[in-house]
């Protein structure tokens, strides 16, 4: 697997992230969230401007590619002590080859190269994806419940992995 930073002068990249986050997310979520909440938080999180924005505040995003196509991408950043994982989602039909243990060995080494040895990630109190967050050696650090805006929330798990 190959990991290919995407920059903030990289417009097609950029706009070629927000439309793959789309289409795994809106494949993803729509059943977790509903397709109300999910477009809401697709448009805040991944539209190109969101991306953009993101980028020009430190996310580091990468294009996860198997024999140079797109399987997914995760997204990250430095924060309180921990490498914050903002984003790491696979295609459907990528899911269940061991790429986001991979995709996890690139975190670590990404979060070593800044002096942290841990990692966090919020997700989904009913999104199926905790399996294998909890396989991958993650645990429950503490719960959290956050207004996003528009009379959503965000009822998610905050998993950690010390290493």
């Amino acid at each position: 697997m190959d990991f290919i930073k995407l920059t903030l002068g990289d417009v097609n990249g950029i706009k070629e992230m927000s439309e793959m986050a789309t289409a795994i997310l809106r494949e993803h979520y729509d059943p977790i969230i509903g397709k109300e909440q999910n477009d809401y938080m697709l448009d805040m999180f991944q539209s190109v401007e969101a991306v953009t924005e993101q980028l020009s505040h430190g996310y580091n995003y990468y294009f996860a590619k198997k024999d140079g196509a797109n399987a997914g991408f995760l997204a990250f950043y430095p924060r309180e002590g921990a490498l914050y994982l903002s984003k790491l989602y696979l295609y459907k039909d990528q899911r269940g080859k061991g790429f986001s243990r991979v995709m996890l060995e690139f975190l670590k080494e990404k979060a070593k190269e800044l002096g942290l040895n841990r990692i966090e990630l919020n997700v989904n109190r009913n999104n199926p994806s905790v399996k294998i967050y909890e396989k991958l050696g993650f645990t429950v650090a503490w719960e959290e419940k956050n207004d996003i805006g528009n009379g959503f929330y965000m009822d998610d798990y905050v998993y950690a992995l010390e290493f």
